[in-house]
């Protein structure tokens, strides 16, 4: 399956370059690379940068080359006879280049191997007569990236021609010593104070460890990126790439698959397996929407929303959970305070068999003009026209447009190592908030803020952070009510929140409703509930009834607030009370009149009668 998916993409997009009139031209981003001895070699020469690690741009480093004796290509792991770190520069010696041999395996298993061994740079000897390429990643699904090696490597790389690594090697081998200056400074223009990037991805979030490092660095690098947007230091443009199905397979199984608009716009289907899970049309239509989200939001001067709604979808919306679809991206766009009508005319209907204004621009800006080259590896992003190299990182990028704003005139990010921002003071975030309460699930972090339950006087609210939180544990009734409804009236008071139930909301008795946004009055009398004596007269109170006999009132209901039931027990509690004394002072009174009777038979007592005392005499 794989293999055949892989020839219809390589027709297409023969059919998309003959659509251009053009010929495939990947650029090369190079660097110099400066020999400043032995006297033979000095000069200035091409190297490649490589597609993984971290290129310094903006500086320069200089170091002395090394060629293994053994291990010449860097295959597997270097021994230093029990040092773990052979090439290690020494206190006050230049930093170690190592120099090794193309071929036998990966070159980003060759950098992670030099960087163990403690070199600071690697340099990479091309084995045959050709033009410089670039040094990328392996492709997914080859077994290489079974260790995440690729994303730790931190040191530069480059490739060297043949005839420059045989002259390097040849220098070595006479005992000469060979320093070299690698220099970044002019990799990147810079020619004034705003700069003008792009970023070439895709919505897809199953492609393995490519779109992973791309969902992370987009995570990671959006705080930076709305700061400098915000200020009007850089000017963002997010693309994406999309083929057309040629003439003849517009009717296949593949195409109608991967392919909006009658063929126009395609992209590979995510797991390569056209009879389950989402199709290549499905992310046709995500990357449409978020190209229309920026479209909006620009148009209405708030073009940095583009990272708030692509990171919330990655987070909302993922293929592996099946929430990648419309009305979950609708529901991301509405709590970032977007039109999403706007978002839908312009997405359109991805079955007519019509141009898309947006989509046939991005396919226009694909094909490379100028210096810059044709967009071809996923993600790409291009700094001032020119294609960034190495590892996509937070830290990495943000010194690469650093290094391309004009001398002088970059903005103090450059010169710090971090930065601040409160992406909460707008629109909250997008994240759930209780105004009422003054609570929110917005929390900001110099990564940019994040959507996340708070905890509020040691009650802990649970949910997803963006539509829902709710309090949770005991004395959850203090903060806010514990979210659900409460109500007073007629001097009572009552609550659908219930202190020893660790979460959820339900109405009182006397009550029906969902508990947490209403609780209606049963009215027990209409529906025959209580009070059903053929003599009694009932009338309905509000969450409680009152029912008349004859005799008069004798009976009411319990409500949830527990008005009626306190009641009940403090009349209760008063007659145990009153009851309670009486029985003392009856005791009393007989006491003190056994003790006089007793005490009368031996003593007249002052208040008895003679008559009386003469009686209990004459006993």
């Amino acid at each position: 399956m794989r293999i055949k998916a892989s020839v219809v993409w390589c027709l297409w997009i023969l059919a998309l370059l003959w659509q251009h009139r053009v010929v495939a031209r990947f650029v090369v981003e190079k660097n110099n690379l400066k020999i400043t001895s032995p006297r033979s070699l000095r000069g200035i020469y091409e190297c490649a940068i490589g597609n993984f690690g971290v290129p310094k741009y903006g500086g320069a480093m200089i170091g002395a080359v090394i060629y293994p004796k053994s291990n010449q290509n860097g295959c597997s792991r270097f021994d230093g006879g029990g040092n773990a770190s052979p090439f290690a520069s020494r206190p006050g010696g230049f930093p170690t280049f190592l120099l090794v041999d193309r071929g036998e395996c990966y070159f980003t298993l060759k950098a992670w191997n030099a960087q163990k061994g403690g070199a600071a740079a690697i340099l990479v000897a091309d084995d045959r007569i050709e033009p410089l390429i670039t040094m990328d990643t392996p492709e997914e699904g080859n077994g290489a990236n079974d260790d995440d090696y690729i994303e730790k490597i931190n040191i530069p790389s480059a490739l060297v021609s043949k005839g420059l690594g045989d002259s390097i090697k040849a220098a070595l081998d006479s005992g000469e010593m060979v320093n070299v200056n690698l220099d970044w400074r002019e990799a990147l223009p810079h020619p004034d104070d705003r700069v003008e990037y792009e970023f070439w991805s895709n919505s897809n979030d199953e492609c393995g460890t490519k779109c992973e490092a791309q969902l992370s660095f987009v995570s990671t690098f959006k705080g930076a990126a709305q700061l400098l947007e915000q200020k009007g230091f850089t000017q963002f443009t997010p693309h994406f790439i999309t083929w057309y199905c040629p003439q003849a397979f517009i009717l296949s199984k593949q195409c109608k698959a991967q392919c909006i608009n009658n063929g126009r716009y395609c992209a590979p289907d995510p797991d390569q397996d056209f009879s389950r899970g989402y199709d290549g049309r499905d992310v046709v239509i995500q990357n449409l929407r978020q190209a229309c989200f920026f479209k909006v939001a620009n148009e209405s001067k708030k073009p940095w929303q583009w990272w708030d709604y692509v990171t919330d979808f990655a987070i909302r919306c993922p293929m592996r959970e099946n929430r990648y679809t419309q009305e979950c991206s609708d529901r991301v766009i509405a709590s970032l305070g977007v039109d999403v009508k706007k978002i839908r005319d312009c997405v359109g209907d991805p079955d007519a068999d019509v141009d898309n204004p947006v989509l046939k621009a991005e396919q226009d800006a694909q094909i490379g003009k100028g210096p810059r080259g044709d967009v071809t590896i996923l993600p790409t992003l291009i700094i001032n026209d020119r294609q960034y190299r190495g590892k996509l990182s937070r830290g990495a990028v943000l010194k690469a447009l650093c290094s391309a704003f004009k001398e002088t005139t970059e903005p103090s990010i450059c010169l710090t190592p971090e930065m601040e921002t409160n992406e909460c003071l707008v629109n909250n975030g997008g994240c759930w908030q209780d105004k009422s309460a003054n609570i929110t699930a917005c929390r900001d972090t110099f990564r940019g803020r994040v959507c996340e339950c708070p905890v509020v006087q040691n009650v802990k609210f649970v949910g997803d952070g963006y539509t829902r939180c709710e309090a949770t544990a005991r004395l959850r009734c203090a903060v806010n009510n514990g979210g659900c409804w409460k109500g007073a009236q007629e001097g009572r008071v009552y609550s659908a929140c219930i202190d020893d139930h660790t979460k959820g909301c339900k109405c009182p008795p006397g009550f029906r409703g969902d508990g947490g946004h209403s609780c209606e009055d049963i009215d027990e009398c209409k529906e025959k509930l209580a009070c059903q004596c053929p003599e009694c007269s009932c009338k309905n109170t509000w969450g409680s009834y009152e029912c008349k006999c004859d005799n008069g009132k004798y009976a009411a209901s319990v409500n949830s607030g527990g008005s009626i039931i306190w009641i009940i027990i403090l009349v209760t509690a008063i007659v145990g009370l009153a009851g309670y004394a009486f029985y003392k002072y009856r005791i009393q009174r007989y006491m003190d009149s056994e003790i006089r009777a007793i005490m009368a038979q031996y003593m007249p007592l002052d208040n008895q009668p003679e008559a009386s005392v003469q009686t209990q005499q004459d006993v």
